[in-house]
């Protein structure tokens, strides 16, 4: 077992009630708990920092298919970025709502790009993207 520190926090007992309610449901413990938090903290630090290291990313986005030009630029941006789209899942959430999953790989800068790029979309409801570093 890998050494480790022991720390002291100060919470709110509101916070620490939730906090607790998410990992209970999860299995987990409250260290092993931070330290995810601690860890997935850093990933995204390192991938907002990084202009050059390579990542991999997924960008979810619910929108409106309605929304006048909204699928014609979502194929353009994709055809656009073809070379770092690994695959796409589309869903039919509703008659007028989708479901768009986005599995990205490339250079950590042109990701983000792509992201922002789809998520700022007129008639995108939500959207998120999830990253994390290629290399071991």
């Amino acid at each position: 077992m890998s050494e480790k520190e022991r720390v002291s926090l100060a919470i709110e007992p509101e916070l620490l009630a939730r906090f607790d309610e998410i990992i209970e449901r999860s299995g987990g413990n409250r260290s092993e708990a931070v330290r995810d938090l601690i860890r997935n903290r850093l990933i995204e630090e390192a991938w907002m920092s990084s202009a050059t290291g390579n990542a991999v990313a997924t960008v979810t986005l619910v929108y409106d298919h309605t929304k006048r030009d909204l699928a014609d630029r979502l194929l353009e941006i994709g055809h656009e970025n073809h070379d770092a789209i690994m695959a796409t899942m589309h869903v039919h959430l509703d008659h007028d709502h989708c479901l768009e999953v986005i599995a990205l790989q490339g250079k950590a800068k042109k990701l983000r790009a792509i992201a922002d790029g789809l998520i700022g979309l007129k008639g995108v409801k939500h959207g998120k993207a999830v990253m994390s570093h290629a290399e071991p």
